[in-house]
């Protein structure tokens, strides 16, 4: 498993928020949802994307956008059209003086606009919670980052524009995997790219020594890892190891063995059949009580303290079953009347 698939293995998309808006000129919306991660495919036409700390970019067919919440932006025809429309947390929609949209702009199954026949086509794929093992991915991205149609050459957009109108049995499974499949494509090609400042975890997976080691790290993690076990692995001195290994990845082996260790126990936490004690055999702690200590130091919270408030926030109770979200007038996928983005 190498870097960029260890980070993408634990928070895929399971029921994300996906949408094809059809839009004619003039349109512009306002997106205050707040959702952690969004990818946005232009199918036909074009769209600007301007961050609310100036950033803008135009996007034309073929063009994708992957936007970085928690931060506000505008989607529109040109970037002086005023917007007409706010994105509210939940994907709930209405004018800027709050009247609803949802209904009134209804095209279809996942499918919104203000003409069946538009000018521009857009397909919106939202992460609506972000995992713990997607962290060190979301920092390493900025705020917006567009991957050209002629970078990169991508047969998921066309797929996922046939599959969105479609409301079919396991519909909601194929496409979530294919909005996975979509943005590893685009992840992949702006790591990449030349001039893009690549995370370290990234940039050492292509050295032949860290990247040996990366791997060991992230395939074999419940090992009892030191840096000398490590660097025999390798086939280098402890020293030397330590030093490539900070000056590509910027922390020491042990630091990130620990950051990473902590980042999937977190996210196996989640899991409502979950203990405390399987999840610290798994990332390489002797007992529960080894991982309570070494999670309540670096994330200020016991694992149980973490594991509520997670199962909490996704509306499952501790014995697994699934509560009712409280969100008033959230949309889900499958709606026809779902909001646009």
């Amino acid at each position: 498993m190498d870097a960029l698939a260890s980070l993408l293995n634990g928070p895929r998309a399971q029921g994300a928020f996906l949408l094809r808006s059809m839009l004619t000129a003039p349109w512009s919306m306002r997106i205050h949802d707040e959702a952690p991660l969004t990818v946005v495919a232009v199918v036909r036409g074009h769209a600007w994307i301007a961050l609310d700390r100036g950033e803008s970019q135009r996007l034309t067919a073929g063009d994708v956008a992957i936007v970085r919440g928690p931060d506000h932006y505008r989607v529109s025809d040109e970037p002086d059209t005023q917007p007409q429309i706010i994105i509210h947390p939940g994907q709930r929609c209405t004018t800027p003086e709050g009247r609803d949209l949802a209904k009134e702009m209804a095209l279809g199954v996942r499918t919104w606009g203000n003409n069946a026949d538009a000018e521009t086509i857009m397909l919106t794929g939202t992460y609506q919670l972000a995992g713990e093992v997607s962290r060190s991915l979301l920092e390493a991205l900025p705020a917006l980052a567009v991957i050209r149609a002629d970078d990169v050459d991508c047969p998921v957009i066309p797929l996922l524009a046939t599959e969105i109108v479609k409301d079919e049995a396991g519909q909601e499974a194929v496409l979530d995997r294919l909005l996975d499949l979509l943005l590893i494509a685009m992840l992949r090609s702006w790591f990449a790219r030349s001039g893009t400042d690549a995370p370290g975890w990234y940039r050492g997976y292509r050295d032949p020594v860290i990247g040996h080691v990366l791997c060991l790290i992230y395939n074999n993690p419940e090992q009892p890892w030191t840096v000398a076990s490590l660097a025999a692995s390798a086939g280098v001195s402890r020293a030397a190891l330590a030093r490539r290994f900070s000056e590509l990845i910027g922390e020491p082996p042990m630091a990130f063995l620990t950051a990473w260790r902590l980042s999937l126990a977190a996210d196996l936490l989640c899991q409502p059949e979950a203990t405390v004690g399987a999840v610290a055999e798994k990332v390489g702690y002797g007992d529960a009580f080894a991982l309570s200590t070494a999670f309540k130091r670096v994330r200020g919270m016991s694992p149980r303290e973490h594991r509520t408030r997670a199962l909490r926030r996704e509306g499952v109770g501790i014995d697994g079953s699934r509560h009712q979200r409280a969100e008033e007038g959230r949309a889900t996928p499958a709606d026809p009347a779902s909001p646009p983005r």
